[in-house]
Protein backbone atom coordinates (compact mmCIF):
# COMPACT_ATOMS: atom_id res chain seq x y z
CA UNK A 1 0.00 0.00 0.00
CA UNK A 2 1.73 3.72 -1.31
CA UNK A 3 2.33 5.76 1.52
CA UNK A 4 -0.03 8.13 0.59
CA UNK A 5 -3.21 6.63 1.24
CA UNK A 6 -4.19 7.59 4.57
CA UNK A 7 -5.12 4.77 6.65
CA UNK A 8 -9.14 5.48 6.40
CA UNK A 9 -8.68 4.32 3.01
CA UNK A 10 -6.61 1.42 3.50
CA UNK A 11 -7.57 -2.44 3.52
CA UNK A 12 -10.60 -2.46 1.20
CA UNK A 13 -11.76 -5.00 -0.81
CA UNK A 14 -11.46 -3.38 -3.71
CA UNK A 15 -9.92 0.57 -4.61
CA UNK A 16 -13.71 1.41 -4.76
CA UNK A 17 -15.21 4.67 -3.37
CA UNK A 18 -19.17 4.71 -3.72
CA UNK A 19 -20.11 8.13 -5.08
CA UNK A 20 -22.80 10.14 -3.14
CA UNK A 21 -25.81 10.33 -5.08
CA UNK A 22 -28.86 12.47 -4.24
CA UNK A 23 -32.21 10.25 -3.46
CA UNK A 24 -30.19 7.19 -4.26
CA UNK A 25 -27.69 6.85 -1.46
CA UNK A 26 -29.53 5.86 1.19
CA UNK A 27 -28.63 3.86 4.56
CA UNK A 28 -29.27 0.02 3.13
CA UNK A 29 -27.31 0.88 -0.23
CA UNK A 30 -24.43 3.11 1.82
CA UNK A 31 -24.36 -0.05 4.76
CA UNK A 32 -24.37 -2.82 1.70
CA UNK A 33 -21.35 -1.40 0.52
CA UNK A 34 -19.52 -1.31 3.55
CA UNK A 35 -20.05 -4.75 4.25
CA UNK A 36 -18.98 -5.33 0.80
CA UNK A 37 -15.47 -3.93 1.78
CA UNK A 38 -15.70 -0.67 -0.04
CA UNK A 39 -16.28 2.87 1.20
CA UNK A 40 -20.22 3.20 1.42
CA UNK A 41 -20.79 6.89 0.95
CA UNK A 42 -24.21 9.45 0.50
CA UNK A 43 -24.90 12.93 0.61
CA UNK A 44 -26.04 14.68 4.51
CA UNK A 45 -28.64 16.15 1.98
CA UNK A 46 -30.60 13.03 1.54
CA UNK A 47 -31.55 13.43 5.31
CA UNK A 48 -34.50 15.36 4.81
CA UNK A 49 -33.50 17.30 8.47
CA UNK A 50 -30.42 17.58 10.14
CA UNK A 51 -32.06 15.10 13.15
CA UNK A 52 -32.37 12.73 10.69
CA UNK A 53 -28.30 12.26 9.92
CA UNK A 54 -27.78 11.98 13.29
CA UNK A 55 -30.01 9.17 13.74
CA UNK A 56 -28.63 7.50 9.85
CA UNK A 57 -25.03 7.86 11.63
CA UNK A 58 -26.00 6.36 14.53
CA UNK A 59 -27.66 3.21 13.16
CA UNK A 60 -25.15 2.62 10.82
CA UNK A 61 -22.57 2.31 12.65
CA UNK A 62 -24.60 0.11 15.10
CA UNK A 63 -25.12 -2.43 12.22
CA UNK A 64 -21.63 -2.35 10.85
CA UNK A 65 -20.06 -3.01 14.32
CA UNK A 66 -22.53 -5.72 14.82
CA UNK A 67 -21.39 -6.71 11.09
CA UNK A 68 -17.31 -6.73 12.02
CA UNK A 69 -18.16 -8.77 15.05
CA UNK A 70 -19.99 -11.39 13.06
CA UNK A 71 -17.37 -11.48 10.44
CA UNK A 72 -14.34 -10.71 11.63
CA UNK A 73 -12.40 -11.83 8.49
CA UNK A 74 -13.90 -9.55 6.21
CA UNK A 75 -13.01 -5.98 4.77
CA UNK A 76 -15.68 -3.56 5.95
CA UNK A 77 -15.38 0.04 4.02
CA UNK A 78 -15.75 2.94 5.62
CA UNK A 79 -18.48 5.34 5.52
CA UNK A 80 -17.96 8.81 4.01
CA UNK A 81 -20.17 11.93 4.04
CA UNK A 82 -20.97 14.26 1.19
CA UNK A 83 -21.03 18.22 2.38
CA UNK A 84 -22.14 20.56 -0.42
CA UNK A 85 -20.31 23.63 0.67
CA UNK A 86 -22.18 25.50 -1.85
CA UNK A 87 -23.30 29.32 0.13
CA UNK A 88 -26.96 28.65 -0.05
CA UNK A 89 -26.97 25.19 2.01
CA UNK A 90 -28.00 26.43 5.64
CA UNK A 91 -27.28 22.80 7.00
CA UNK A 92 -23.78 22.68 6.50
CA UNK A 93 -22.36 23.79 9.50
CA UNK A 94 -25.04 21.60 11.42
CA UNK A 95 -24.21 18.49 9.60
CA UNK A 96 -20.58 18.92 10.10
CA UNK A 97 -21.06 19.34 13.85
CA UNK A 98 -22.79 16.13 13.47
CA UNK A 99 -20.16 14.45 11.44
CA UNK A 100 -17.59 15.74 13.30
CA UNK A 101 -19.40 14.27 16.96
CA UNK A 102 -19.54 10.90 15.12
CA UNK A 103 -15.78 10.94 13.41
CA UNK A 104 -17.13 10.07 10.31
CA UNK A 105 -13.57 9.06 8.98
CA UNK A 106 -14.19 10.60 5.67
CA UNK A 107 -16.00 13.83 4.60
CA UNK A 108 -16.35 14.37 0.48
CA UNK A 109 -16.66 17.96 0.09
CA UNK A 110 -18.13 19.17 -3.36
CA UNK A 111 -18.87 22.49 -5.60
CA UNK A 112 -17.00 24.73 -3.58
CA UNK A 113 -13.66 24.06 -1.00
CA UNK A 114 -14.26 24.11 1.96
CA UNK A 115 -13.43 26.58 4.52
CA UNK A 116 -10.71 26.14 7.03
CA UNK A 117 -12.71 26.07 10.10
CA UNK A 118 -13.92 22.72 8.24
CA UNK A 119 -10.96 21.14 7.53
CA UNK A 120 -9.54 22.02 10.86
CA UNK A 121 -12.64 20.54 12.76
CA UNK A 122 -12.30 17.44 10.51
CA UNK A 123 -8.42 17.04 10.77
CA UNK A 124 -8.91 17.05 14.88
CA UNK A 125 -10.15 13.88 15.27
CA UNK A 126 -8.05 12.39 12.80
CA UNK A 127 -10.38 12.69 9.62
CA UNK A 128 -10.30 12.84 5.97
CA UNK A 129 -11.74 15.28 3.44
CA UNK A 130 -11.84 14.86 -0.51
CA UNK A 131 -12.67 17.56 -2.86
CA UNK A 132 -14.77 16.88 -6.25
CA UNK A 133 -13.30 19.15 -9.05
CA UNK A 134 -13.63 18.98 -12.72
CA UNK A 135 -10.24 20.69 -13.81
CA UNK A 136 -7.20 21.91 -12.61
CA UNK A 137 -8.17 25.53 -11.03
CA UNK A 138 -10.56 23.97 -8.46
CA UNK A 139 -7.72 21.26 -7.87
CA UNK A 140 -5.47 23.52 -6.80
CA UNK A 141 -8.14 25.87 -4.69
CA UNK A 142 -9.24 22.61 -2.91
CA UNK A 143 -5.37 21.53 -2.14
CA UNK A 144 -4.89 25.30 -0.90
CA UNK A 145 -7.90 24.69 1.55
CA UNK A 146 -6.06 21.97 3.30
CA UNK A 147 -8.13 19.04 1.74
CA UNK A 148 -6.18 15.51 2.05
CA UNK A 149 -7.02 14.12 -1.66
CA UNK A 150 -9.39 14.98 -4.79
CA UNK A 151 -11.84 13.28 -6.54
CA UNK A 152 -11.48 13.85 -10.44
CA UNK A 153 -14.80 14.01 -12.15
CA UNK A 154 -13.61 13.59 -15.85
CA UNK A 155 -16.29 13.22 -18.55
CA UNK A 156 -18.70 10.81 -18.94
CA UNK A 157 -19.39 10.71 -14.71
CA UNK A 158 -22.97 10.32 -13.58
CA UNK A 159 -24.04 13.89 -12.13
CA UNK A 160 -22.41 16.99 -12.11
CA UNK A 161 -19.05 15.91 -14.51
CA UNK A 162 -16.72 17.62 -16.17
CA UNK A 163 -15.69 17.48 -19.94
CA UNK A 164 -12.15 16.68 -20.04
CA UNK A 165 -10.84 13.53 -20.56
CA UNK A 166 -9.79 11.52 -17.65
CA UNK A 167 -6.59 10.64 -19.44
CA UNK A 168 -5.78 14.47 -19.52
CA UNK A 169 -7.09 15.63 -16.33
CA UNK A 170 -5.65 13.10 -13.86
CA UNK A 171 -2.09 13.18 -15.76
CA UNK A 172 -2.30 17.25 -15.38
CA UNK A 173 -3.28 16.85 -11.80
CA UNK A 174 -1.12 14.27 -10.56
CA UNK A 175 1.41 16.41 -12.07
CA UNK A 176 0.90 19.35 -9.52
CA UNK A 177 -0.07 16.85 -6.09
CA UNK A 178 1.48 13.52 -5.43
CA UNK A 179 -1.12 12.68 -2.97
CA UNK A 180 -4.21 10.75 -3.03
CA UNK A 181 -6.40 10.55 -6.46
CA UNK A 182 -9.82 10.04 -6.99
CA UNK A 183 -10.93 9.11 -10.87
CA UNK A 184 -14.60 8.94 -11.88
CA UNK A 185 -16.08 8.91 -15.31
CA UNK A 186 -17.85 5.11 -17.00
CA UNK A 187 -16.30 3.62 -14.21
CA UNK A 188 -18.68 0.49 -13.77
CA UNK A 189 -16.13 -2.50 -14.38
CA UNK A 190 -13.48 -4.21 -12.29
CA UNK A 191 -11.21 -3.58 -15.48
CA UNK A 192 -11.83 -0.18 -15.97
CA UNK A 193 -11.34 0.29 -12.20
CA UNK A 194 -7.58 -1.39 -12.83
CA UNK A 195 -7.38 1.04 -15.89
CA UNK A 196 -7.62 4.11 -13.17
CA UNK A 197 -4.78 3.21 -11.27
CA UNK A 198 -2.87 2.38 -14.46
CA UNK A 199 -3.18 5.95 -15.77
CA UNK A 200 -2.02 6.97 -11.84
CA UNK A 201 -4.98 7.40 -9.82
CA UNK A 202 -5.39 5.29 -6.38
CA UNK A 203 -8.93 4.82 -6.37
CA UNK A 204 -11.99 4.27 -8.66
CA UNK A 205 -15.44 6.32 -7.99
CA UNK A 206 -18.23 4.84 -8.90
CA UNK A 207 -21.75 5.67 -8.99
CA UNK A 208 -24.41 4.28 -11.92
CA UNK A 209 -23.32 0.86 -11.54
CA UNK A 210 -24.66 0.98 -7.69
CA UNK A 211 -28.01 2.84 -8.53
CA UNK A 212 -28.67 -0.06 -10.81
CA UNK A 213 -28.53 -2.23 -7.51
CA UNK A 214 -30.99 -3.98 -5.33
CA UNK A 215 -30.31 -1.71 -2.45
CA UNK A 216 -30.27 1.71 -4.09
CA UNK A 217 -33.48 4.04 -3.55
CA UNK A 218 -34.24 4.13 -6.88
CA UNK A 219 -37.58 3.31 -8.39
CA UNK A 220 -38.05 0.39 -10.87
CA UNK A 221 -37.89 2.74 -13.61
CA UNK A 222 -35.09 4.41 -13.55
CA UNK A 223 -33.47 1.32 -12.76
CA UNK A 224 -34.43 -0.90 -15.88
CA UNK A 225 -33.78 2.89 -18.23
CA UNK A 226 -30.20 1.99 -16.59
CA UNK A 227 -30.24 -1.47 -18.19
CA UNK A 228 -31.55 -0.48 -21.23
CA UNK A 229 -29.16 2.50 -22.29
CA UNK A 230 -26.30 2.96 -24.03
CA UNK A 231 -23.70 5.39 -23.71
CA UNK A 232 -25.30 7.63 -26.58
CA UNK A 233 -28.73 7.69 -24.27
CA UNK A 234 -26.61 10.78 -21.90
CA UNK A 235 -27.41 13.75 -22.20
CA UNK A 236 -24.74 16.45 -21.08
CA UNK A 237 -26.89 19.72 -19.69
CA UNK A 238 -27.18 22.62 -16.66
CA UNK A 239 -30.95 23.26 -17.34
CA UNK A 240 -31.77 21.35 -14.22
CA UNK A 241 -29.79 22.45 -11.88
CA UNK A 242 -27.70 25.60 -12.96
CA UNK A 243 -24.99 22.96 -13.45
CA UNK A 244 -23.50 20.82 -16.28
CA UNK A 245 -24.47 17.29 -15.43
CA UNK A 246 -25.20 14.22 -16.99
CA UNK A 247 -28.95 12.37 -17.09
CA UNK A 248 -30.89 9.88 -19.15
CA UNK A 249 -32.52 11.04 -22.26
CA UNK A 250 -35.58 8.78 -20.96
CA UNK A 251 -36.34 10.52 -18.31
CA UNK A 252 -36.20 13.98 -20.05
CA UNK A 253 -38.68 12.80 -22.80
CA UNK A 254 -40.99 11.60 -19.80
CA UNK A 255 -41.52 15.50 -18.37
CA UNK A 256 -42.16 16.26 -21.88
CA UNK A 257 -38.86 17.90 -22.56
CA UNK A 258 -36.45 17.30 -25.98
CA UNK A 259 -33.30 16.17 -24.32
CA UNK A 260 -31.42 16.78 -27.62
CA UNK A 261 -32.41 20.67 -27.73
CA UNK A 262 -32.48 21.72 -23.95
CA UNK A 263 -32.56 25.13 -22.82
CA UNK A 264 -29.55 26.69 -21.44
CA UNK A 265 -29.64 26.86 -17.52
CA UNK A 266 -28.86 29.60 -15.12
CA UNK A 267 -26.28 28.75 -12.57
CA UNK A 268 -27.60 31.24 -10.08
CA UNK A 269 -30.46 28.51 -9.79
CA UNK A 270 -28.88 26.08 -8.01
CA UNK A 271 -30.29 26.26 -4.33
CA UNK A 272 -29.84 23.87 -1.06
CA UNK A 273 -31.59 26.20 0.97
CA UNK A 274 -34.55 23.71 1.56
CA UNK A 275 -31.86 21.10 2.10
CA UNK A 276 -31.59 19.90 -1.39
CA UNK A 277 -31.11 20.58 -4.66
CA UNK A 278 -34.03 21.43 -6.94
CA UNK A 279 -35.93 18.27 -6.76
CA UNK A 280 -37.03 17.99 -10.25
CA UNK A 281 -33.11 17.44 -11.02
CA UNK A 282 -32.98 14.71 -9.41
CA UNK A 283 -36.69 13.05 -8.26
CA UNK A 284 -37.93 13.04 -11.95
CA UNK A 285 -35.03 13.40 -14.31
CA UNK A 286 -32.80 10.67 -13.59
CA UNK A 287 -28.65 11.14 -12.99
CA UNK A 288 -26.71 8.57 -14.65
CA UNK A 289 -22.74 8.57 -16.44
CA UNK A 290 -21.62 6.82 -19.82
CA UNK A 291 -20.75 3.69 -17.65
CA UNK A 292 -24.54 2.31 -18.54
CA UNK A 293 -23.17 1.14 -21.86
CA UNK A 294 -22.00 -2.32 -19.42
CA UNK A 295 -24.50 -2.45 -17.22
CA UNK A 296 -27.38 -4.89 -17.60
CA UNK A 297 -28.40 -6.20 -14.48
CA UNK A 298 -29.96 -4.86 -10.92
CA UNK A 299 -27.67 -7.77 -8.59
CA UNK A 300 -27.42 -6.73 -4.96
CA UNK A 301 -24.14 -4.85 -4.37
CA UNK A 302 -22.27 -7.70 -2.61
CA UNK A 303 -22.41 -9.31 -6.22
CA UNK A 304 -21.44 -6.49 -8.00
CA UNK A 305 -18.35 -5.87 -5.76
CA UNK A 306 -17.80 -9.60 -6.07
CA UNK A 307 -18.26 -9.40 -9.66
CA UNK A 308 -15.71 -6.39 -10.10
CA UNK A 309 -12.82 -8.31 -7.64
CA UNK A 310 -12.82 -10.84 -9.77
CA UNK A 311 -12.87 -8.89 -13.47
CA UNK A 312 -9.76 -6.32 -11.57
CA UNK A 313 -8.01 -9.64 -11.16
CA UNK A 314 -9.05 -11.22 -14.73
CA UNK A 315 -7.84 -7.65 -16.12
CA UNK A 316 -4.22 -8.13 -14.04
CA UNK A 317 -3.54 -11.28 -15.19
CA UNK A 318 -3.91 -10.31 -19.00
CA UNK A 319 -1.51 -7.39 -18.39
CA UNK A 320 0.77 -9.45 -16.77
CA UNK A 321 0.59 -12.22 -19.66
CA UNK A 322 1.53 -9.72 -21.94
CA UNK A 323 4.76 -8.58 -20.28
Amino acid sequence: MSNRIPQALQNLALPVISSPMFTVSYPELVMAECKAGIVGSFPALNARHPELLDEWLTMMYEELDSFKVANPDRSIGPIAVNQICHSSNVRLEQDVETCVRHKVPIIISSLRAPVKEIVDEVHGYGGIILHDVINLRHAMKALEAGVDGLILVAAGAGGHAGTLSPFALLGEVRSHFAGPLVLAGSIATGSSVLAAQAMGADFAYVGTRFIASREANANDDYKTCLVTSGASDIVYSNYFSGVHGNYLKESIRRTGLDPDDLPVGDKGTMSFKDGRSKAKAWKDIWGAGQGVAVINDLPPVVEIVERMKAEYEEALGRLWNRC
